[in-house]
């Protein structure tokens, strides 16, 4: 068999009983620990309202927040609805994946609203800001994806194409290669696009490279510029993805896929910033 078999353990290691350190949760961390970093060094430099020494609070407590409140209610909501009406306590079940980007998006949003009206901050500094930051995180969190076996792509007759166990309900631990090997050759398992990793870089590492360079810019220095920047950049690379990525049970039109969807309107919110900020400077 020339594809790879999926056979990561999910699992860093073990703290005992039910507790351990998982890939998910580091993900996660290094995420916010990249944010922290940068906009502490923004700070320093003048470019980021919130003082240096309220940077790390800052982020802290727009991870559970915005991050994780509204990432998993975002995902329940728009996602996994059936599943909690079956079982209300999924929603904390964070362990086992499950977070809706575009759900952290609204939560990031409402938090820096609260934010910027309790502390007097501008509202698009603090917006500008986390938008340079926020690949980083959806980069590591796709990372994590496929460590995880999930949200795999579509099947492809590409040598890229992976071999997911977890497509038929099997995790790590519960097979072996001759096992997958017969399943494939019986037509019960197919080669997938990892697009998990398409993604990291698509909408990770590759538009945190463009939203650092329009930071330098006179575009990125105005107010909002940089903010409907990231959604517009973010959403084209979503709507790309989603071309390999397994869809969702819900397809519109034949072909349209909820994340398309969302990042549609996502596009729309960012030509709505722009075309409000520059009615705004042309009245003054």
């Amino acid at each position: 068999m020339t594809h790879y078999i999926h056979n990561i353990n999910p699992i860093v290691f073990e703290l005992g009983g039910p507790l351990a350190v998982r890939w998910y949760g580091l993900s996660y961390l290094l995420g916010f620990i990249a944010a922290i970093l940068l906009l502490r060094n923004w700070s320093k430099k003048g470019e980021f309202e919130v003082p240096l020494t309220e940077a790390s609070n800052f982020v802290v407590m727009l991870a559970f927040f915005g991050v994780f409140l509204g990432g998993r209610l975002g995902y329940v909501l728009l996602y996994g609805f059936d599943e909690f009406l079956n079982n209300p306590l999924s929603v904390f079940k964070v362990w086992d994946g499950g977070m809706a980007s575009h759900g952290g998006f609204v939560g990031v949003i409402l938090f820096m609203v609260w934010y910027a009206r309790k502390h007097n901050h501008s509202f698009w500094n603090l917006a500008d800001n986390m938008a340079c930051t926020a690949s980083l995180g959806f980069a590591f969190g796709r990372l994590a994806n496929f460590i995880n076996g999930e949200l795999w792509g579509r099947v492809t007759t590409s040598k890229l194409g992976v071999i997911f166990p977890q497509e038929i309900g099997l995790n790590y631990g519960q097979y072996d290669r001759p096992m997958i090997e017969k399943m494939v050759a019986a037509g019960e398992l197919l080669p997938r696009h990892p697009s998990q990793l398409y993604q990291a870089f698509a909408e990770g590492f590759l538009v945190f490279g463009i939203m650092l360079l329009l930071r330098h810019t006179a575009w990125g220095k105005r107010p909002a510029a940089l903010s409907a920047s990231y959604l517009v950049l973010y959403a084209l690379a979503r709507i790309a993805m989603e071309f390999v990525r397994e869809p969702d049970s819900t397809i519109y039109f034949g072909w349209l896929t909820k994340g398309q969807l969302y990042s549609i309107l996502m596009i729309l919110t960012a030509f709505i910033i722009v075309w409000k900020q520059q009615a705004r400077r042309t009245q003054t």
